[in-house]
């Protein structure tokens, strides 16, 4: 197998990448891309940071079991299959799967943390990064929380506040600067979605 194209996506928190990706995904055909996400990486709730109120902090690059995330990466870059337990996000009402991931010719990386994590970013070919306002990211994180996580609004705009926010200027904007490409998604994301399609598109030709 010719060696996969490895795309790296990232962006704060609620900035839209859930969308662009699925978007992105619904592009090509299953037997051509991969997608691998941070998400199902997650530590344990008891190995994951506190802070000084006894709040778990899932915001932060020590709630990731990076490594082993970088593994199965270079697993599917060897032409691997590799298989990883889903991360629920603590909802008692969704029984986890054990996902599995196979090698594909184009393999998307997501996370907010894709880039900070020196393992995990020397491995990606393409480094995209979903930009969005502050405000906006926050009433979509707002929406989001509360209809599939189940959070209400004061925990919402705690962990904004106090997680989000700080992460995001501590670790996610820096990273930035390492993007080959900046997708601002304050309002849609097409056009950098078209460049992004065409270009893979080419690469499995």
């Amino acid at each position: 197998m010719k060696k996969p194209f490895i795309v790296g996506i990232t962006g704060g928190s609620a900035s839209g990448k859930t969308f662009f990706l699925n978007s992105l995904m619904s592009a090509f055909e299953e037997e051509q891309i991969c997608l691998i996400s941070q998400d199902h990486y997650y530590r344990s709730r008891h190995e994951v940071p506190v802070d000084e109120n006894g709040v778990h902090n899932f915001d932060l690059p020590q709630a990731i079991d990076h490594r082993t995330y970088a593994r199965h990466l270079q697993d599917l870059r060897e032409g691997h299959t590799v298989q990883q337990r889903e991360y629920t996000f603590n909802n008692p009402n969704i029984v986890p799967k054990m996902l599995t991931f196979e090698p594909r010719p184009i393999i998307v990386v997501e996370g907010i943390f894709v880039f900070h994590f020196k393992e995990i970013a020397d491995l990606l070919d393409l480094k995209i990064f979903i930009d969005a306002k502050e405000h906006i990211k926050l009433k979509r994180r707002i929406i989001r929380d509360q209809v599939e996580r189940g959070y209400d609004l004061t925990d919402v705009l705690y962990r904004w506040e106090n997680h989000v926010f700080p992460t995001f200027e501590q670790f996610i904007k820096p990273s930035k600067a390492d993007a080959d490409l900046i997708i601002p998604n304050n309002r849609h994301f097409q056009r950098g979605l078209e460049v992004v399609t065409a270009f893979l598109k080419e690469k499995v030709k």
